[in-house]
């Protein structure tokens, strides 16, 4: 018997080492794939993009937000991964009631190398979750020294359109800004409380005048026209494009967004033409 505890403090047993496994989280299946376990995974849900040949390999469950309880529950699988922000509190009390179901909850870096390394212990795969967090921890000194010398710059980072939402405090985007040394003026904003509060963008020169605009690929898809928009309401901040899942996406993904912010910093820092 392995008992072990999930990160909201659940213990759960297991008689046997889980050998079919349901996904609710696209990052998380990503890391599962990267562990060795693509065998073992028959279900993930509709955003779980990558590796994207799993889409034709694998049950379709749903999103996210809204499963199919009975085709989850027709793939018998011993273990459901979820995670608290990305998974619902009530769709994961009504989905242990066909399974265990293990919930991650991931804010900071390190909340992700604890979810690798209890997967190395939940799924008998010690020795690859190691290499992962060692490869992580390995990219992140690296890439301290290099943001060494950036100097810090005032950001916001949009998550949403109609309404405008941005990522503020106690979500593991606003890790990567502080990491990428970029002080995002939403959080601990008492104009603008909460995890991801709508905003008013003609106001966002008083709430807090960044210097970056960053317009992410995901979960909304923003587009010229809306840095535009956004661009009447800012003094002189830059906006810039960036690829959402190397903001959002924690696990085994953590090793290609460093890689991904040396040359954002790069790309920034070069005059505008």
């Amino acid at each position: 018997m392995k008992t072990l505890t999930d990160q909201l403090g659940n213990r759960l047993s297991f008689e046997n080492t889980p050998k079919r496994i349901v996904s609710l989280v696209p990052s998380q299946t990503e890391l599962l794939y990267d562990l060795g376990l693509e065998a073992e995974i028959v279900g993930i849900t509709k955003f779980c993009v990558h590796p994207f040949h799993l889409k034709s390999t694998k049950a379709i469950v749903g999103g996210t937000k809204q499963v199919k309880k009975e085709k989850i529950a027709a793939l018998q699988p011993d273990i459901i991964i979820a995670n608290k922000e990305e998974n619902t509190a009530e769709m994961v009390v009504e989905l242990r009631e066909i399974c265990p179901v293990w919930v991650t909850d991931i804010v900071t870096i390190d909340d992700s190398l604890q979810m690798i390394s209890d997967f190395g212990q939940l799924f008998n795969r010690r020795t690859e979750a190691q290499k992962w967090v060692d490869k992580i921890n390995f990219a992140r000194t690296d890439f301290y020294q290099f943001i060494a010398p950036f100097p810090e710059q005032k950001a916001a980072y949009f998550i949403w359109k109609n309404p405008y939402m941005a990522a503020s405090e106690n979500t593991f985007i606003n890790e990567m800004l502080r990491l990428n040394k970029f002080r995002n003026i939403y959080e601990g904003n008492p104009k603008t409380p909460g995890r991801y509060p709508e905003i008013i963008i003609q106001k966002i020169r008083i709430q807090g005048d960044p210097d970056v605009v960053f317009l992410p690929s995901e979960p909304y898809p923003f587009k010229d026209e809306d840095a535009f928009e956004i661009g009447r309401f800012t003094h002189h901040a830059k906006t810039v494009f960036v690829d959402g899942e190397m903001f959002s996406w924690y696990g085994s993904r953590l090793v290609k967004a460093f890689a991904y912010f040396k040359a954002l910093h790069q790309r920034m820092a070069e005059p505008v033409s």
